[in-house]
């Protein structure tokens, strides 16, 4: 289920725009292409950033329009995800859908707080017990942390995902839960759905919002 009312956001203004301006630049760049003596490499490059934004752009439009409809906490995810990124605390956070997840998780700690930014981050704390598991959020709880996840085979661009990232692959593979990962290597914040990984931005006033 996707939330509908999505379509005001403010990343989806930014999409328009950028989508216009590759289709522009890709213009521009077949016209180079007639010309011998112009090398369009770097502007290649140019499109594979912008498409690089695009992308994630997209994936942070979307997470929100997953998202709201099972959550009304969703700034809190918001700001503890960027903050996490932001810090290079690896964070694994599991947005519970329609699917039930307790056949799919197991060794949990019970928490039954209600969401906020600071709960979340505190438990994802370097040297907490409870920051290498996963935490489960129903609604507007955070029901409980350290949660195994069923691990993915997969493989993504022939390397070796992490721990993290395929146990929120894995677990989407099974269901329709909504997982969110921050790599404690690099940082970079990811969404899991349906079996697949999407980066998301978080460095700017404009993620997931």
């Amino acid at each position: 289920m996707i939330d509908h009312n999505c379509n005001s956001s403010s990343l989806k203004e930014h999409l328009e725009k950028r989508l216009h301006e590759i289709i522009s630049l890709a213009q521009h760049n077949v016209e180079l292409l007639n010309h011998e003596h112009v090398c369009p490499v770097q502007q290649f490059e140019n499109m594979r950033n912008m498409m690089t934004d695009i992308v994630e752009s997209a994936a942070s439009f979307y997470l929100k329009c997953y998202l709201s409809p099972y959550t009304s906490k969703f700034e809190d995810l918001t700001i503890s995800v960027r903050n996490l990124s932001e810090r290079k605390h690896g964070a694994l956070i599991v947005v519970e859908r329609q699917d039930s997840l307790e056949s799919f998780i197991r060794s949990n700690i019970p928490i039954g707080g209600t969401i906020s930014h600071a709960l979340i981050e505190s438990i994802f704390y370097p040297g907490n017990p409870l920051h290498d598991g996963a935490v489960l959020i129903r609604a507007e709880t955070v029901v409980s942390a350290a949660n195994v996840l069923p691990l993915s085979n997969i493989h993504a661009a022939d390397r070796k995902l992490g721990t993290r990232h395929r146990a929120a692959i894995g677990l989407t593979e099974r269901c329709d839960a909504i997982v969110l990962v921050v790599s404690e290597e690099t940082g970079q914040a990811s969404f899991a759905v349906n079996g697949a990984l999407h980066p998301i931005h978080v460095e700017s006033d404009r993620a997931l919002v």
